[in-house]
């Protein structure tokens, strides 16, 4: 039987630095992948710019994600500015835009994916595309839909969850580690559009229409943000953020603020007195915009009051969350009691887990990045130890 020294399992940006990390430390090390080509996921996400990181003070950016405590000390190893040293290092300068979103300046993934590659190459670095693992034996006998079945003494897995399955990431893996009697949290759609129930003419007249200068709340969870208004319900970056609030709730329920900046009393001052149509007469006078004015008209009210009241705190009941695979990224995955601290799974010495994989969640803005490449980071250099 063939073997090999380090095995990371999954071309993606985690297994991609988990591989530089244990090259760099003089490691031969092999990558498999079951697409014809690495990086596919980390290209989708380039289509955007490739939102690399964000550029918010460490103290902020680390309550981003689910598991404060544990990326406190992943992010303390590999840092947003590592992160940025690291893409300029490759010859792809950085810049922070003014939302605070960090992205190369060619804002492309395909120049620093290439760039990446080419480094990795010169490390030693050999890509097996076109092996899709399927199973994984006693011993650290990885075996392929190929036919493929060789030994390792360190492996990484780096597979993703179960968003964009067309780049790979489908969460295949779930049922082998079950059967290993690894403890896993079932993959769900994070960062995605909900679902809600929208009259047709509603539909009809607003669909795909943004609603800005609002805030957005679950629970006690608020924030400013933007939605866009979908056939099928809401999307966008304000309910995004709040995607794991939601999630712990059987009656999933968003409120929206249509007038942040204002007061209900001032709302009501701003109305002056009631005219036939007053909700008309607050479209006009609040200046709301045509998805605004419609969601506010979704109930009946006839008085000042209660018009403010709802402007202030506009209630959607939410049937649940996308399709994981329309989600751009999952939570879920391996429990982090499974765990030692360099993200090696306590049961198998020598195995370690990176990225999406893992049972964290963060918002969109960088900080998926940012995570795989931090706990990518971490386990590389630990599988370089074993």
């Amino acid at each position: 039987m063939e073997s090999v020294d380090i095995a990371i399992i999954g071309g993606g940006p985690a297994g991609l630095r988990a591989a530089e990390v244990a090259a760099s430390a003089g490691r031969a090390v092999t990558v498999f992948d079951g697409k014809p080509s690495m990086g596919r996921k980390f290209l989708v996400a380039g289509k955007g710019g490739l939102n690399l990181t964000h550029g918010e003070l460490p103290e902020r950016f680390v309550t981003r994600y689910s598991e404060v405590e544990r990326f406190t000390g992943l992010l303390a190893d590999f840092s947003p500015g590592n992160l940025r040293q690291w893409c300029e290092d490759l010859g792809q300068e950085t810049f922070q835009a003014s939302s605070g979103r960090v992205y190369p300046k060619a804002l492309k993934g395909a120049p620093v994916l290439r760039a990446w590659l080419a480094k990795l190459k010169s490390l030693g670095v050999e890509f097996r595309p076109r092996h899709r693992w399927c199973d994984w034996l006693p011993g650290n006998v990885l075996c392929f839909e190929n036919g493929v079945k060789l030994r390792a003494n360190a492996v990484v897995f780096a597979l993703g969850g179960a968003s964009w399955s067309k780049t790979g990431s489908d969460g295949g893996w779930l049922k082998v580690f079950q059967k290993m009697g690894i403890s896993c949290a079932p993959l769900r759609s994070s960062n995605c559009g909900w679902e809600t129930d929208w009259p047709e003419e509603f539909k009809n007249t607003v669909e795909g229409m943004p609603l800005k200068n609002i805030e957005v709340s679950c629970g006690a969870k608020r924030l400013a943000g933007e939605l866009m208004v979908t056939r099928y319900g809401l999307e966008g970056g304000g309910i995004y953020t709040l995607g794991s609030e939601l999630r712990k709730l059987d009656n999933p329920i968003i409120e929206i603020d249509l007038k942040p900046t204002f007061s209900e009393s001032e709302l009501i001052a701003k109305l002056g007195e009631s005219g036939p149509n007053l909700l008309a007469q607050a479209a006009r006078r609040w200046k709301l915009s045509a998805p605004a004015k419609a969601i506010l008209g979704l109930e009946t009210v006839n008085t000042a009051e209660l018009l403010a009241a709802r402007a202030k705190s506009c209630r959607i009941l939410l049937k649940g969350p996308r399709p994981i695979d329309e989600a751009i990224s999952s939570a879920g995955g391996v429990e982090w009691s499974e765990l030692d601290e360099n993200l090696m799974l306590r049961q198998f010495p020598g195995v370690f887990i990176c990225g999406e994989m893992i049972d964290w969640d963060a918002p969109t803005g960088g900080y998926l990045m940012q995570g795989c490449f931090a706990t990518g980071a971490r386990a590389g250099a630990a599988a370089a130890k074993v």
